[in-house]
């Protein structure tokens, strides 16, 4: 049995816990937050070991990982305690709060076998997966223009406290909900060249952005949009809209389901010249626990997986996160030189 623990328990700290608390070769022994209502909670129904002090958890719990589910702002000083103590990390996203953070922890895994991993986890999700297959493919043809949107009613009233509406915190919409789809652009088209054209407006914070516009260019030509807005009172929950196309085709999708259209007859199996529609449900792949979605667990195993296999995390590696921390700074600094 791996032992684990978790720093944070609050929305997304009790999500992992839930999930792996019923994996076969889990055991949560310990759990870490600074609350002391959620302690004795802990203490009550969970029965594990409950801590106030991360260090105090990492240096007596005997652990093999951790799970670190704070404020993006306390990620760093975490996970460099974690990887100096030799424990597998999965750390919720965004990696860390600047470039040179995230560069140090990843300069810090040189010559370990550990695994790390972000918790980017629409990487993990059905119809993403597809759609990733699909582009690496290259069933478009020459890829020209993208387009990445967002939104959700994260918040629908002015804030002026609470760790989201601090930078210093990981507070605002780039790095607490933009980054998902920043992340999905990386992994679906690539990193960019060149970040332009950004806009970063408040329309209930006073000290952080509520919406986020930018455009990504590519040496080779493709042209891509970011939109992303987190208070949409339109929406129930955050959504996701990607739509990329080329030369011989296009393909639009979201969480549940994606359209492709190819202009001409294809030999790709199952699809026609026109439009060719997929829903979740015809592909998706059932995980052992269900919370949220699966792509929430999905994640987890992967995480599990490859500390029992002794392999590398090959999705949402550290490196991985550090190169989308990278365009979240450049779209940070170039809204900033528009003086937006």
């Amino acid at each position: 049995m791996l032992r684990g623990g978790i720093i944070g328990f609050g929305r997304m700290g009790l999500t992992h816990f839930s999930i792996l608390n019923n994996h076969p070769e889990v055991q949560f022994v310990a759990v870490c937050d600074s609350s002391s209502f959620m302690l004795k909670n802990i203490g009550k129904y969970t029965g594990v070991e409950k801590f106030k002090d991360y260090r105090k958890m990492i240096d007596r719990s005997d652990l093999d990982f951790v799970i670190i589910a704070t404020p993006t702002g306390m990620h760093a000083e975490i996970v460099k305690y974690a990887i100096q103590n030799n424990l597998h990390v999965f750390v919720e996203k965004p990696f860390a709060l600047n470039v040179r953070q995230g560069e140090e922890l990843v300069e810090m895994l040189n010559g370990k076998k550990l695994v790390n991993q972000i918790g980017y986890v629409i990487r993990f999700n059905d119809v993403f997966i597809q759609v990733k297959k699909l582009l690496d493919a290259g069933v478009l043809g020459e890829l020209l223009t993208f387009k990445m949107e967002m939104y959700g009613p994260t918040l629908l009233k002015d804030a002026k406290s609470g760790w989201r509406s601090k930078r210093k915190h990981g507070g605002g919409c780039l790095y607490d909900f933009a980054s998902h789809s920043i992340d999905l652009i990386n992994y679906l088209i690539g990193v960019p060249d060149e970040i332009a054209g950004s806009v970063l407006q408040s329309i209930h914070s006073v000290n952080v952005e509520d919406s986020v516009s930018s455009t990504f260019l590519y040496k080779n030509g493709v042209r891509g949009n970011l939109l992303v807005n987190w208070s949409d009172p339109s929406y129930r929950k955050p959504a996701y809209r990607f739509e990329a196309l080329g030369r011989s085709g296009k393909i639009v999708a979201d969480l549940h389901a994606f359209k492709i259209f190819f202009r001409e007859a294809t030999s790709l199996d199952g699809f026609t010249q026109g439009w060719n529609q997929r829903y979740v449900t015809d592909f998706v792949e059932p995980v052992r626990f269900y919370v949220r979605g699966f792509e929430f667990t999905r994640q987890l195993d992967y995480f599990i997986d490859c500390i029992l296999e002794n392999r590398p995390s090959g999705v949402c590696s550290f490196e991985q996160g550090f190169e989308t921390d990278t365009v979240i700074e450049r779209i940070r600094k170039n809204g900033e030189i528009r003086g937006l």
